[in-house]
């Protein structure tokens, strides 16, 4: 079912988080057997379309596709319902430990610290910023959310290929 987004819409962050559940979930019903995801590299080129960044070492293929070597595609798979998951339900485990820091921060003299090159405390520093945060954080999610996404599509059509190839990892 397709729905009209306006421009707007098309960039927020609730419909951006809503493509890739939708994308991961859809990646998740089509592969039927996670287990032959593994040792299965993604070629750089896929990588590269479904958003895949950083440092790669590239070995060529025989048939002159390049492979990257950091991540197979169970990987990948994993990483994505992983954090599928995290959205969903939340993360627990830092949470907890976030709070921990945040009470030894303040035995430290933490968030209520002065700054003493600006003269001013750090809380009334970060109130100034904040909107700025937000909106910096807010474009990297969507940004990430939109390349997970597109990293979710490429496994899955991946997976579909080479199982109706019936030439599964060669």
């Amino acid at each position: 079912m397709q729905i009209c987004e306006s421009y707007s819409q098309k960039h927020s962050l609730f419909n951006a988080m809503n493509r890739f559940i939708g994308a991961v979930n859809n990646m998740d019903q089509t592969v039927m057997v996670p287990s032959l995801l593994r040792d299965v590299p993604l070629l750089l080129e896929e990588l590269d379309a479904g958003g895949g960044g950083g440092e790669r070492e590239a070995s060529l293929t025989p048939n002159g596709g390049a492979y990257c070597s950091c991540r197979d595609m169970y990987s990948h798979y994993v990483l994505l319902k992983s954090i599928r998951n995290d959205i969903e339900w939340g993360v627990l485990q830092q949470a907890s430990e976030e709070a921990a820091s945040r009470k030894k921060d303040k035995l430290n003299g933490g968030p209520g610290a002065v700054d003493i090159s600006r003269g001013l405390p750090e809380d009334e520093e970060v109130e100034e910023d904040l909107e700025k945060q937000f909106h910096y954080h807010l474009s990297g999610l969507h940004t990430v959310l939109s390349k997970l996404t597109r990293k979710a599509n490429v496994l899955t059509n991946r997976y579909k290929q080479e199982i109706g190839g019936n030439n599964w990892g060669h």
